[in-house]
């Protein structure tokens, strides 16, 4: 097509008549005229006028700035027609679901990260995510996909066979009856009603990541898994989307299977909240926009979950600290329950689960907050080591003072603290030198230990067994905070983020 003619130059603006002066008699001093002021150039007037709009959004008036970036979500109502709902609590859950969907993933990311054959289109990931009413605290409880489950009655989505209630694994019922059915047996298994639903595939996380820059992750040892990939050296590492799939989806990294890999989400979505919340991202409606958009292109959500939603998360997260976050798997009683048919599954403790459910339905938080205080944190948990404490000096009750201090601080110490035997006073040399003695092959327990004990020197028994022997010497000057690197390893009890996020 020709280009159209430009249009006509504009004439030129005929000068303004200068302003009459005002009447006397209205009681105003007509002001001195002035030079003429100077005019802000265009570009100060951009800064200023796009700082304004961040503060405001920052202030919570950024709706109209980030309205629309939810029209590309596929909306689904895995609500509709249900019965018999627990009532709801305070405060807004989620059930936030990671689905097993790779059709979108390129040939070349499928080789370089192991995502080859075909999608099983079932749950790899079951939370729910719980936010406080006062938008201070999240709470998110992770729900292992083999656990053991009673599926509601149903019409399988794929054979269109009616089925009664029966006996199978939890992420078996998005596989025979999707979303809908997904969310009734979340529900009928914690009595926590679920306000909203999302699903996110691997597309989508893998991008969302990227867009953030990478996330930052920690492990203390070696993390190997053949099946996806995975190898990370011990240490500090900024994953990208693709090495991110690869964290959070390994179950063969260590001897801890699916718990292990739950303890990783949880860890990731810590590190994750941190970046967003500490990168200025909540506090820029152009990155939050991008970043939201991202995440939303490709994951399903029920009707009711839009841009309201996400500005008030936005809200909410921007007053979050990483201690504000908490992080649980379900409390379970057995890790292999069999079920004929079925196989091994997970069970739950029942009595303590609705006990963890019951807090979240009273908007009650998970962990217990402390008030804070400087640890250094060390490889194995002080509740793992058990330590004999004996004094090593002449100076009566100094074994009693360390062995309570030791105690405070979590270790198990006998609690009956003795004098130092004449050899073991040898070991700690003249004058005594607080020493720790251990047998070789509980050294990493050992090294914690020491870590504890300002300046205290190692020494290495053959045959002591796992006790731990502690000659307090005459440099002894008090026992210093430590705490485990894993903050829940041996148990499933609840973190915070500040606790399993890199230090």
């Amino acid at each position: 097509m020709p280009t159209p003619p430009r249009s006509p130059a504009r004439p030129p603006r005929p000068p303004r008549p200068p302003r009459p002066p005002r009447s006397q008699g209205s009681g105003q001093v007509r002001r001195p005229v002035g030079p003429p002021r100077r005019r802000r150039p265009r570009w100060a007037m951009r800064v200023a006028t796009t700082f304004s709009v961040t503060v405001l959004a920052a202030a919570g008036i950024g709706h109209a700035l980030v309205s629309g970036i939810d029209s590309g979500i596929h909306r689904i109502d895995p609500f509709h027609d249900m019965k018999n709902r627990p009532a709801a609590g305070h405060g807004m859950n989620l059930l936030v679901v990671g689905v097993d969907d790779r059709d979108k993933i390129t040939p070349r990311e499928k080789r370089k990260y192991r995502l080859g054959g075909a999608p099983c289109h079932c749950t790899d990931t079951l939370m729910i995510v719980h936010i406080s009413a006062a938008h201070d605290r999240a709470s998110v409880v992770s729900l292992p996909r083999d656990s053991f489950a009673q599926l509601p009655a149903h019409t399988d989505r794929t054979t269109g066979r009616k089925h009664h209630t029966h006996p199978a694994k939890i992420n078996a019922a998005y596989a025979e009856g999707g979303p809908r059915l997904t969310v009734r047996t979340v529900e009928k298994m914690t009595n926590v009603k679920i306000d909203h639903y999302l699903e996110v595939d691997f597309t989508s996380f893998m991008k969302t990541v990227d867009v953030l820059g990478g996330v930052k992750v920690c492990t203390e040892r070696r993390l190997k898994d053949s099946y996806t990939g995975l190898d990370l050296s011990p240490g500090t590492h900024l994953l990208s989307g693709g090495q991110a799939l690869q964290y959070v989806r390994s179950r063969h990294a260590d001897g801890s299977s699916d718990l292990g890999r739950m303890r990783r989400q949880q860890k990731f979505l810590a590190s994750l909240i941190a970046k967003t919340t500490s990168s200025g991202v909540l506090l820029n409606p152009v990155k939050f926009r991008e970043v939201a958009s991202t995440l939303l292109k490709s994951v399903r959500a029920d009707r009711g979950f839009g841009t309201d939603q996400l500005v008030d998360l936005a809200r909410a997260m921007r007053n979050f600290s990483p201690s504000s976050s908490e992080f649980a798997t379900v409390p379970i009683s057995d890790l292999s329950f069999p079920v004929k048919g079925i196989g091994s599954t997970v069970k739950w403790d029942d009595k303590k689960a609705a006990k963890l459910f019951q807090a979240l339905r009273d908007d009650k938080p998970l962990a217990v907050h402390r008030a804070h205080r400087r640890t250094t944190p060390v490889e194995v948990a002080p509740k793992q080591i058990r330590v004999q404490v004996e004094n090593a000096t002449k100076t009566a009750g100094l074994g009693r003072k360390a062995d309570a201090a030791l105690r405070t601080t979590g270790f198990r110490t006998t609690g009956l603290p003795r004098n130092a035997t004449a050899s073991a006073a040898a070991a700690a040399g003249r004058p005594a030198h607080t020493t720790v003695l251990y047998d070789p092959r509980w050294d990493r327990s050992a090294k914690s230990l020491a870590a504890a004990l300002p300046g205290a020197r190692l020494k290495a028994v053959k045959g002591q067994g796992a006790t731990m022997t502690v000659l307090v010497g005459t440099d002894y000057k008090g026992v210093r905070a430590v705490r485990a690197k894993e903050a829940n390893q041996g148990e499933f009890g609840t973190v915070t983020g500040d606790q399993v996020t890199c230090g």
